[in-house]
């Protein structure tokens, strides 16, 4: 018998699953979803993409809107299902795809750190960079441009 069935627990959802930062969805990846989603009539979850791009929401915090019938694990699963309707690896994407998508779309147009730090609430500079993956490289490019 293996551990967790004497002790009576299930294993966790995570486990032997690759897990780590999950990309965010690029400007046409949105569109794809949305188009796909408006032409099969499919408002309920329209409403619920819209909300987790705009909102920069994590999965918890869609939950505690009260989202009728919507779990954590049943918006993860939803989000995959948009994910693979539109041709993409639902490996690559999940529910902080969502969260992480606005920000990216912001820093992309406008290079502003300071205004996506804000938006997203890190008390950190650094966190920010991290969070959106921004290399030596673009940073250097990003002072490069800056006037002082």
């Amino acid at each position: 018998m293996n551990a967790s069935a004497i002790s009576g627990l299930r294993a966790p959802w995570n486990k032997d699953k690759l897990v780590g930062q999950k990309r965010p969805f690029k400007l046409k990846e949105i569109w794809a979803v949305r188009t796909r989603l408006q032409l099969s009539c499919r408002t309920r979850d329209l409403a619920l993409f819209n909300l987790g791009i705009d909102s920069k929401l994590r999965a918890c915090d869609l939950v505690k809107l009260r989202v009728r019938d919507v779990g954590t694990r049943q918006y993860a699963r939803i989000v995959d299902s948009w994910v693979e309707e539109i041709g993409l690896d639902s490996a690559d994407y999940g529910t902080h795809s969502m969260r992480r998508t606005k920000a990216s779309l912001v820093h992309r147009r406008t290079r502003n750190l300071r205004a996506v730090q804000l938006l997203l609430g890190h008390t950190k500079l650094e966190s920010t960079v991290r969070y959106l993956g921004i290399e030596v490289e673009d940073a250097v490019e990003i002072a490069e441009q800056t006037e002082a």
